[in-house]
């Protein structure tokens, strides 16, 4: 078989950032070493002092396909992804139709997405009132958990999950293997004074705090009573913190995510009627950000994902009130994260359990993807960290160039994505459909 191998001055691998050869054997890693073990003849791409790393794993994006491919699709998302050198995507259940809720909506998801993957991609399926025992189904179908929101999704065909709901579905996918992923808010009562739907404190203060908190404290009651693993979707409370931290220390199987967005941006840069910046949970103010990211840095918060959530430009039109809420960001994860990061000591190997091998552990792939490891898949992405790039919308890959990141300076190229030893992307162009469905987790069957 041939061999290939990248080179690199600052490889980030499970023993830290050194000089390191990553030897390939057809699709996956076969040995890491130093450049002078590397067996005779095999074929070397030297990247000097680029930084190399696991590809990304972006475990939360909403593709919306089949049913909504005017919003996104398969094709145009994946691209986005291969030139941000994420090589692993997990599609959320809704905002496709069908919503994946039951094995067939499953089946009709990979059979749209057939031939139109450029990276790879897994698949979350959901909960909704009636469907408990779809979970096991969907758990042997090969979905990665299943997603639940505590409040209105935004789509009536996916209604939220009351506490009967869940205390119903979650004995079943803790025994079918699969995690609880949880949009947390609770609609409670609201003093609700702003009401100029121009102006972005009308929509934070109609998703105050106290939702997710509430929301929160009700899934670490139910985790601690079934025993199900519950994941913490896109946290923005960081008054949350300390009860999160305190599950965890109880040992219960809490984890927890939170989105760029929330780490980058603040609530009081947000101008009226800029309703890019909408997104529910809302982003909030700058001490908020920095909370979240002590909460990163203490691991309380487990890793970063995107949330990439994009709609027709028609659907961010009107007032913040009325306006779709998501922010599309598929392309940009690493570059977000990192010009913040960096500013606050981050290192490599953070970013790198950040945005690669928490998520990868989280979905349960930890044992084909996210790290520098003999027997992974051959997935990296080379990347530069003290060049920088204004986003402009031939950045921004995904169907609709609708972002808050327009016009900002990010630290942090990409240059190369590279797929199962296949380089995907050049810096310029992403070589098509490599990409293939991810099914199962690890403690299950694999692809």
């Amino acid at each position: 078989m041939d061999q290939r191998a990248i080179v690199s001055r600052r490889a980030v691998t499970p023993e830290g950032v050194r000089e390191a050869a990553v030897l390939v054997e057809g699709e996956r890693i076969a040995a890491v070493c130093a450049p002078a073990e590397l067996p005779p003849g095999a074929a070397v791409h030297d990247v000097g002092a680029l930084v190399l790393m696991p590809g990304l794993v972006d475990c939360h994006v909403h593709l919306n396909e089949p049913g909504r491919t005017e919003w996104e699709g398969f094709d145009t998302a994946t691209r986005a992804a291969a030139a941000g050198g994420v090589t692993t995507l997990v599609d959320m259940p809704l905002n496709c139709i069908p919503v994946t809720t039951t094995r067939e909506a499953l089946d009709r998801k990979l059979a749209a997405a057939a031939g139109q993957l450029h990276v790879d991609v897994g698949f979350w399926g959901g909960v909704v009132p009636g469907n408990a025992d779809e979970m096991e189904r969907l758990a042997d179908a090969g979905v990665l958990g299943a997603k639940a929101f505590l409040c209105h999704s935004g789509i009536d065909d996916f209604p939220k999950a009351t506490e009967a709901v869940l205390r119903e579905a979650m004995p079943r996918m803790r025994d079918a293997g699969i995690p609880l992923l949880a949009h947390a808010e609770l609609e409670l009562a609201l003093d609700q004074t702003e009401a100029d739907g121009a102006r972005y404190a009308s929509w934070l203060s109609s998703r105050p705090r106290a939702w997710e908190d509430a929301a929160i404290s009700l899934l670490i009651e139910l985790c601690r009573e079934t025993r199900c693993p519950v994941h913490v979707v896109h946290l923005s409370s960081a008054s949350a913190l300390p009860m999160i931290a305190a599950a965890k220390d109880e040992g219960l199987p809490l984890t927890v995510e939170t989105c760029p967005h929330y780490l980058c941006l603040r609530a009081e840069e947000v101008p009226d009627h800029a309703t890019i910046y909408k997104c529910a949970p809302p982003i909030r103010d700058a001490h908020n950000r920095e909370a979240l990211w002590r909460g990163l840095f203490d691991g309380i918060i487990d890793f970063v994902v995107t949330d990439h959530s994009p709609c027709t430009p028609a659907l961010k039109e009107g007032g913040f009130l009325e306006a779709w809420g998501g922010i599309a960001s598929l392309s940009l994860g690493l570059p977000s994260v990192w010009t913040e990061a960096e500013r606050r000591g981050a290192s490599l190997a953070q970013i790198t359990r950040w945005l690669s091998s928490g998520p990868a552990r989280f979905a349960g792939i930890a044992d084909r993807k996210g790290a520098l490891a003999p027997g992974l898949a051959a997935d990296f992405v080379v990347w530069e960290p003290e060049a920088s790039f204004e986003v402009t919308e031939a950045e921004l890959r995904f169907r609709h160039p609708i972002s808050p990141y327009l016009g900002r300076t990010l630290s942090g190229v990409v240059r190369e994505t590279w797929l199962g030893g296949t380089r995907i992307y050049d810096g310029r162009e992403v070589i098509p459909a490599r990409g293939r469905p991810m099914l199962h987790r690890d403690s299950r069957r694999t692809t």
